[in-house]
């Protein structure tokens, strides 16, 4: 349906405030309040011209409260413009873009006001987001939460050359693996990376692969003005030029001017009466209006294109665009790195009647009345229902765990167990954890989880193995009412999900708590999407198993090194390691909680709340039998705890981490007669002590409590200053190679450092020193003190 005329009026009017906005936020922070560190912005201002159109349209005519979305990051400037337009945005903000505390160069959900959806700057992956927000949003209206609310569209705007990045790839396929419906993807087509001009007839390629997936593909090419042009007489030959014109060429021809236009035109189609005296019937100005009015830049194309799609398909937009449109570098493949002079600058303002001073007046240099844009702005339905970050209530977790013991167990087991009892149930923690794994549900552990609380499919698909009467272990239907997400072999697909899924609280105002698992060397495959998630806020607990080179009959390309300092150095993820499925329950219970705790930081100076990282193992090893005590739980979840409490003239502590538990015991037997007091220090997270650590030397720094110590301080301060420290794990020293500063103790610590092979146990914690003995000889060099007794060699 064709848009009204004042309405057309309006939004074009609204855009090109927009687009002043943004290049004048740029131009502001590079030529006003410039960087001292000589940093440039300018590919912010060709990126958000060519976007200015298309987002305008969005956010002023065609959005809805209920709709989210991904902003491609270069056009951060033109997202904080439209939303100062609405209120949303301070001009001290702007005015402070890419400054400390100033609006963000990429919307950030935060670290800006202006309620960002979903954060984008890592390229791609703000676009795959909304592919996984949308299948949650599925999952949540499944099961029956989403009560008077409507479902939203999942929108990201992507450029072209952004589509280059492989985890789209992996999502679409897990899209169309799941059925996807309301998501929208804008290609912002101009033809352009950060470099160079893209490869003739991508559009196509782009058209074919969405349409494989099941996708709508509406393709915005031609504006209002190219339209009319094709309608007159020669104007089948103009379109057939510009269809045919390679993208290099017109890219440069838009930077050159409607004078080049003219000679190329006339020179390639020649002198052929009617396509001649519409060329000529135009001046150089109107020409090149003519030939750059590509749909994207098209107010009325991109709103009638957008409202015309009335179904819940998901749809690729593909709107061509010229990169930095209106700005004396558009077109030119250097514009990534343009930016307008000052003497530019003066020109265009002067050109969009912008008087010296009023450079951030909301409408200054439109020529509508004010209060009719007031009241328009105040009526667009984005805008209708104000905020539209939610919130949910704290779901309730039980203040044990529990589980079913065995003498001995592995924690990878255990993790099971603990999901399997809560599967039991019908509490409410139950029904809101939501599980997912990329293809190893099983091998982690998640079977029994899953039998019971199945798998999630919009429709219901019954296991055949099941209905032929084929004996299987595992129950494998899928319903609307499953609680298990079934993902191909794609970690990076696993880690966006979970930050969509994590981040359900806000977006639908229904609270999640996603569990996910994987095998622990593989994190690194997800690893920059795990850094998204975290940088987004999301809540989710990831159960990485198995871990380290105890895995030792796989080699070592399933054996994990860096993790444990992964887990340390990640902000936002609380990273944990437990020898004992005690251990574990505990920190799983606390983990419940620590994802729904509100943002901020606690007492101690840590993070209050944040997502949760198990380093879990398959290795068998003995449970200890004991009571779980007040005093134990705190150990456990701050992150240390004295399975052997030190005399005051303690001489030795030996300090390990996980599976590492019966090379510490037995090394402590075996240092026994050549010891007068061995303490040995059953750690369960080095993140969270070392996290402790820092931030209790900070706040004794600050003045705030000169008196303040961390739990590792006062597990380690009523050692003597001679006591030595030997501390070992299944993963890199440096894990737990900080402890010694703590108060000054000599250390040794062992660890892994090289890839592992194949063997057994034993033969690779030889090979890599890590067994009873190499404690031992550790604490021998430390102290100096002959070591009466060792392991024999079996």
């Amino acid at each position: 349906m064709p848009i009204d005329h004042h309405r057309l009026q309006t939004l074009t009017a609204l855009a090109r405030k927009v687009l002043w906005l943004s290049s004048w936020t740029i131009h502001n922070a590079n030529h006003i309040r410039p960087n001292t560190d000589g940093l440039k912005v300018g590919g912010h201002q060709a990126s958000s011209a060519s976007l200015a159109t298309i987002m305008s349209a969005l956010y002023f005519a065609v959005l809805k409260p209920e709709d989210r979305v991904a902003v491609k990051p270069h056009a951060s400037p033109v997202f904080h413009a439209i939303q100062y337009l609405f209120g949303n945005q301070t001009r001290e903000k702007l005015e402070n873009f890419r400054g400390f505390k100033g609006a963000q160069s990429y919307p950030s959900r935060t670290k800006d006001i202006d309620d960002v959806d979903f954060s984008t700057g890592s390229v791609g992956l703000g676009v795959a987001q909304t592919l996984f927000s949308s299948l949650v949003q599925d999952y949540v209206s499944a099961h029956g939460w989403m009560k008077d609310r409507r479902e939203g569209r999942m929108i990201a705007l992507v450029g072209d050359a952004e589509m280059d990045e492989g985890n789209i790839f992996e999502a679409l396929l897990e899209g169309w693996k799941h059925g996807l419906r309301n998501t929208w993807w804008i290609v912002d087509y101009n033809r352009q990376s950060l470099d160079a001009v893209v490869r003739e007839g991508l559009w196509e390629k782009f058209e074919s692969m969405f349409s494989n997936f099941g996708w709508d593909v509406v393709i915005v090419k031609y504006g209002r003005l190219m339209q009319t042009a094709f309608a007159e007489p020669g104007g089948a030959a103009l379109k057939t030029w510009i269809d045919n014109c390679p993208n290099q060429i017109y890219s440069a021809l838009c930077f050159q001017g409607g004078a080049a236009f003219r000679k190329r035109l006339n020179d390639e189609i020649g002198d052929q009466g009617p396509v001649s005296r519409l060329i000529e019937a135009r001046s150089d100005e109107e020409l090149l209006a003519l030939m750059s009015n590509l749909g994207g830049h098209d107010m009325a194309s991109m709103v009638e294109a957008f409202e015309a799609i009335d179904h819940d398909r998901p749809v690729c937009f593909i709107a061509y665009t010229i990169k930095g449109v209106g700005l004396p570098f558009q077109g030119h493949k250097d514009n990534h790195a343009g930016l307008m002079t000052p003497t530019q600058m003066e020109t265009w303002r002067a050109a969009q009647n912008i008087r010296p001073g009023h450079e951030w007046d909301r409408y200054e240099g439109l020529t509508q009345e004010a209060l009719m844009l007031d009241a328009f702005l105040k009526d667009v339905p984005f805008v209708q229902q104000g905020t539209r970050r939610l919130g949910a209530d704290v779901i309730e977790v039980p203040g044990h765990l529990s589980f079913k013991p065995s003498p001995e167990m592995s924690t990878q087991q255990g993790f099971g167990l603990v999901l399997h009892e809560l599967a039991r149930g019908d509490t409410e923690l139950a029904s809101r954890i939501v599980t997912a794994s990329p293809d190893v549900t099983v091998s982690t552990n998640l079977g029994a989880w899953v039998n019971r609380r199945g798998l999630f499919a919009r429709a219901e698909k019954a296991d055949h193995f099941r209905s032929e009467k084929i004996p299987s272990t595992f129950n494998w239907d899928f319903s609307p009412k499953g609680q298990h997400l079934e993902l191909g072999i794609a970690e990076a697909n696993l880690f966006i999900l979970m930050s969509a899924l994590g981040l359900s609280s806000s977006i639908n105002g229904v609270r999640l708590l996603p569990v996910a698992t994987l095998y622990d060397p593989f994190i690194e495959r997800g690893l920059d999407q795990l850094n998204y998630a975290c940088y987004q806020d999301a809540r989710f607990m990831v159960a990485a198993t198995p871990s380290g080179i105890t895995l030792a009959p796989e080699g070592g390309a399933h054996q994990s090194i860096a993790t444990p300092l992964i887990g340390m150095a990640q902000d936002g993820l609380a990273s944990f390691e437990p020898a004992f499925v005690d251990e574990l329950a505990v920190i799983m219970g606390w983990g419940f909680q620590h994802m729904q705790r509100d943002a901020g930081t606690d007492d101690s100076g840590q993070r209050a709340g944040g997502s949760v990282y198990l380093r879990l193992s398959t290795r068998t090893i003995e449970q200890p039998q004991r009571m779980m005590t007040p005093e134990l739980q705190q150990g456990i979840t701050d992150g240390a705890y004295w399975l052997r409490k030190p005399g005051a003239n303690c001489d030795l502590v030996i300090a390990y981490t996980g599976t590492l538990a019966p090379e510490a015991i037995e090394a402590t037997g075996l240092l026994g007669d050549s010891h007068r007091d061995i303490g040995l220090l059953a750690i369960t997270s080095a993140d969270r002590l070392h996290a402790g650590w820092t931030s209790a030397r900070k706040i004794r720094r600050d003045s705030r409590n000169p008196q303040h110590l961390s739990h590792i301080e006062k597990l380690l301060q009523p050692l003597p200053r001679d006591c030595d420290i030997v501390t070992v794990l299944d993963g890199h020293p440096a894990t737990l190679g900080w402890i010694g500063s703590v108060c000054g103790h000599r250390m040794e610590a062992l660890g892994v450092e090289q890839f592992g092979q194949t063997g057994t146990i034993g033969d690779l914690y030889r090979h890599h020193g890590i067994d009873a003995n190499a404690i031992v000889d550790a604490a021998e060099k430390l102290s100096g003190v002959p070591v009466l007794h060792r392991k024999m060699a079996v």
